[in-house]
């Protein structure tokens, strides 16, 4: 028994080996045998919309629907990469969407899930972009747009992204522990999963004389990374290219 989650693969066509693992890992007996798999934000590069009709979004979405066809089913929560995909495309893969901080039970302890950007709450700068983005009327503008001009803003909003990255603090990128104890007080939880940071790690920490766990996916940038959970507890493991 084994529920599975990934984030932060950051699919891209300059990395045809990433999307290949990926697709072998949905494939895998592992996979097909999970209670569920959950993806939590980031699964590309850039998401231009459910119309985009690349050949990598008809490959994302051949994968999920297949493991969800062998009967798994499969969960996703947007990350601040391919938060306008929506409704349309997750019927299309055969995935149900969630929203960034629902409460599932997982073997019987609720846990709440995440992308975590909405936690590194130290950058203002990114957290004031944030907010504006995802305004219905914002989403709106730029998908009414062609998907030529939608790519060539993909393009400049990643390259903008790297130089805020660059020039920023370590620390400010990261969750802000208020922030992660305030959160999870109010969804009355003592165990997080997230990912967006690409610091794998799972955290214990006291919160209001609990024990506390906040679970830190991988990114695939170099290789896979899977957290494995079960009735006994949790495990991350790396997925090497084959």
């Amino acid at each position: 028994m084994a529920i599975l989650f990934i984030a932060d693969l950051h699919l891209d066509d300059s990395r045809p080996e990433i999307t290949g693992l990926f697709e072998s890992f949905l494939a895998s007996d592992e996979a097909r045998s999970a209670d569920a798999v959950y993806i939590l934000g980031d699964l590309v590069e850039a998401w231009i919309g459910d119309d985009d009709d690349a050949e990598l979004p008809s490959r994302i979405a051949r994968a999920t629907r297949a493991l969800s066809e062998h009967g798994v089913p499969v969960y996703f929560i947007v990350g601040n990469r391919d938060f306008l995909l929506g409704q349309d495309f997750a019927e299309r893969a055969g995935f149900s969407l969630l929203e960034d901080g629902t409460v599932h039970e997982l073997y019987g302890r609720p846990t709440l899930l995440m992308h975590g950007d909405v936690l590194c709450t130290d950058d203002v700068a990114y957290q004031t972009i944030r907010k504006q983005v995802r305004t219905p009327e914002w989403k709106a503008q730029i998908l009414a747009m062609s998907l030529d001009a939608r790519r060539a803003f993909a393009a400049k909003a990643r390259a903008d992204s790297k130089a805020h990255t660059g020039s920023s603090m370590e620390t400010i990128m990261d969750v802000n522990a208020d922030a992660v104890a305030d959160t999870m007080r109010k969804a009355g939880v003592t165990r997080l999963i997230h990912g967006h940071t690409h610091r794998p790690a799972v955290h214990r920490f006291d919160l209001d004389g609990q024990t506390a766990e906040r679970i830190v996916l991988g990114d695939w940038y170099e290789h896979g990374s899977v957290l494995r959970v079960t009735p006994e507890g949790v495990e991350l493991q790396g997925l090497a290219l084959s």
